[in-house]
């Protein structure tokens, strides 16, 4: 055990997150058992050891470990959590959880036989923790940390402190906020790094961005998919080919049969495959208004456009990019379906809005919202593209 409080007071110590995310105040930290998913590389572990940090320093009642830790082949969690709590313990931060096997079960019978103890984990965004797991359906609290948003990336790269806005807040008074953001900087500046390296905290390490993106990408389908959803090794290369194509194809809708033929499996598995990516976060899968899953999308586009620089940067278009840019933000909070003619998404089930790039000749629609790439200000009913990113 002294072991796993050395491991724990380095870590806290040298744990300096760039920016606070809000979710830190979002959480009830009351609650005993909190579940907090999130796509590989958006900064969980760094969100969890940020949490010790803030409210315990080294004390030790709060410890974090990670499930990689090859004591745990030969211990349970349950055991773990039973010794911590004798020496004091109050609470256990779990890094990676679903590397256990059984964790579900494992965190029933904690939050059973310790009631005194406060348990928060982290885990893949692939993991539906109330829908799969019957054993946390009533007791877990989940939430979801995304990668970046413009306004935070805008907030480290500046050393400002915008805060979000909610989407009824910029419809209704985007000048305003507009005016404000641009006294102190000019978001246009920096909204093209933003697109191409901005949402994954990594980008701060001394590593090829882009490199690193791709190990990520990786890891997200061998380890997140394949071991999670229980998929053999042998079929890792059909679900990687699938993703290249689709990253390929660019956002429309998938022809599912000629998907099918080309990695040699069935339609059905390539629509199992496309909602594991979904998942994963890789991508986002658009339908017109009141349909889902397990129907055909209208559109399938990469989660954020870090992905499109990444995956196949020498077919990376303007409004491809916007488009996806606009449906990330837009995706924490609200829903987002294809629009009929002349509109690039219903948001809401009622808000048309039309993605506009720089030259775009808008013939104003009252009943639609232009969100335009290039504009500083808007008017009206033109907002610029970039304060969307000030959502989160």
């Amino acid at each position: 055990m002294e072991a796993f409080y050395r491991t724990h007071a380095y870590l806290v110590e040298h744990t300096n997150a760039p920016v606070r995310r809000d979710l830190m105040d979002e959480i009830d930290w009351n609650d005993r058992l909190i579940g907090i998913k999130g796509t590989r590389g958006v900064g969980k572990t760094t969100f969890l050891l940020q949490y010790a940090k803030e409210k315990f320093g080294t004390n030790r009642s709060c410890l974090f470990i990670n499930m990689n830790n090859f004591y745990f082949a030969g211990h349970s969690i349950v055991e773990f959590a039973g010794e911590f709590q004798r020496r004091g313990g109050k609470v256990l931060l779990i890094d990676q959880v679903f590397k256990y096997p059984n964790w579900s079960r494992e965190l029933r019978r904690c939050y059973d036989r310790f009631p005194q103890l406060k348990i928060v984990f982290t885990g893949s965004s692939v993991m539906r923790l109330k829908e799969e797991n019957q054993e946390l359906h009533d007791i877990v609290k989940s939430y979801n940390l995304r990668g970046f948003s413009f306004r935070e990336y805008l907030n480290l790269q500046t050393g400002m402190k915008f805060h979000s806005y909610t989407l009824e807040e910029i419809l209704s008074n985007h000048e305003q906020i507009a005016k404000g953001v641009l006294s102190k900087v000019r978001p246009l500046e920096y909204l093209q790094d933003y697109l191409h390296h901005g949402f994954y905290p990594f980008f701060l390490e001394k590593r090829n961005f882009s490199e690193n993106l791709l190990k990520t990408m990786n890891m997200m389908v061998e380890v997140d998919i394949l071991l999670i959803k229980q998929i053999e090794l042998k079929y890792l290369s059909r679900i990687k080919k699938l993703l290249y194509l689709l990253a390929v194809d660019g956002p429309k809708a998938p022809n599912v049969s000629q998907l099918a033929n080309d990695i040699d499996t069935s339609r059905a598995t390539v629509m199992n495959y496309i909602k594991y990516l979904a998942d994963a976060r890789l991508i986002n899968m658009v339908y017109p208004k009141g349909e889902e899953f397990p129907k055909k999308p209208s559109k399938i586009m990469m989660h954020n456009p870090n992905l499109m620089y990444s995956i196949y940067p020498v077919k990376v278009e303007e409004q491809d990019v916007l488009d996806t840019f606009f449906v990330n933000a837009l995706w924490k909070d609200h829903k987002v379906n294809k629009g009929d003619k002349n509109i690039s998404f219903l948001v809401d089930g009622m808000i048309p809005f039309k993605i506009c790039p720089q030259g775009m000749k808008i013939k104003n629609n009252p009943e639609v919202t232009y969100a335009s790439h290039k504009a500083e200000i808007g008017r009206g009913n033109v907002i610029p593209l970039w304060l969307f990113g000030f959502l989160y």
